[in-house]
């Protein structure tokens, strides 16, 4: 046995520390864990971050808080989760706006989305609806193109994520035309003020459009990924509808801050990956055409960096000068 009295002070005060910090890692978690979401409750991300907070919450009997910091594009959020204590009980639920296309949108980031973040998995991926008020009297994606080269400039188009912001700005790159873009702190706020008539169309995930388009509030024109949508097959991809070659969607992640124990960023990555499959989960992804996508913590760095890439090409294509 361990004679403490002949340890040095500093030495006693460190297998202290090892002796309370083990059991407690081997039973991580043992207190509530933090979901922050970089965007507005009832977005994409935030369903999908209280499903499966939900689902993880059942499985480990600790409370999963749900922590909306919307704001500057996600990247309120993601700062405020890049700060935090790199313990495992905050996870940054992150898409491709704070992780792959905000770098090349903004001069200056209040976080590094490589150095600063810590993959745990990835979570899933998703097109968007492009959509116009019902009361429009476009139906379609020439129509809404041929109106927009009758009035150059006059069109507007929302956008609350850069997921958004890009489509719209590859759709009038693709199609050659010129709106006027129209920036929203999410997706929601775009959507109700198009249903309010105040902007014309923009181009939405399915989770936030979906709702107003079956209710009939809101018509597809066209969805973004090269295949249809499989909850609207009705609905043509914007490539079919005549702007040949477009193709483009987003995903989800979930980040852990830098420095987060292996250990449990492994623990991390088997619990999302379980949760998943919870009926809470899975009827997101279903009812929302997203794909599952987890991964490996590694798999996930290796994608971030190719979607970074993809992502800034297109944005340098469509001639989006940074902020």
């Amino acid at each position: 046995m361990l004679n403490f009295r002949r340890l040095p002070c500093v030495l006693v005060s460190f297998l202290s520390l090892v002796m309370v910090a083990g059991p407690a890692r081997a039973d991580f978690p043992d207190r509530p864990i933090h979901f922050i979401v970089p965007f507005a409750a009832g977005t994409a991300t935030d369903q999908l971050a209280r499903a499966l907070g939900q689902a993880i919450s059942a499985e480990v009997r600790q409370q999963v808080i749900v922590d909306n910091k919307p704001g500057a594009n996600g990247f309120i959020g993601a700062e405020a989760a890049a700060r935090a204590a790199a313990d495992g009980y905050t996870v940054l639920i992150a898409t491709n706006t704070t992780h792959a296309a905000g770098e090349h949108l903004y001069r200056k980031l209040p976080f590094d989305p490589v150095r600063d973040f810590a993959p745990v998995t990835g979570l899933g991926k998703g097109g968007q609806f492009l959509v116009v008020n019902s009361s429009s009297s476009v139906n379609s994606v020439k129509e809404l193109v041929a109106m927009a080269k009758s009035q150059p400039g006059k069109l507007s188009f929302g956008s609350g994520s850069s997921s958004s912001r890009v489509a719209g700005e590859l759709f009038q790159q693709m199609a050659g035309i010129q709106l006027l873009h129209v920036p929203y702190k999410s997706n929601t706020f775009a959507v109700t003020d198009l249903l309010g008539g105040q902007i014309q169309m923009m181009i939405t995930d399915s989770a936030t459009g979906l709702p107003h388009i079956r209710s009939g509030k809101l018509r597809a024109l066209g969805y973004s990924a090269r295949t249809r949508s499989p909850l609207l097959s009705s609905v043509p991809t914007i490539d079919e509808a005549g702007v040949r070659g477009y193709d483009i969607s987003y995903w989800f992640a979930a980040y852990a801050p830098a420095r987060t124990p292996p250990a449990i960023l492994k623990r991390l990555n088997e619990l999302f990956a379980a949760a998943v499959k919870n009926p809470a989960a899975a009827s997101f992804y279903a009812n929302t055409g997203t794909e599952v996508f987890i991964t490996s913590p590694e798999e996930l760095s290796r994608f971030q960096l190719s979607e970074a890439k993809k992502w800034g090409d297109i944005i340098r294509r469509a001639g989006i000068e940074k902020e």
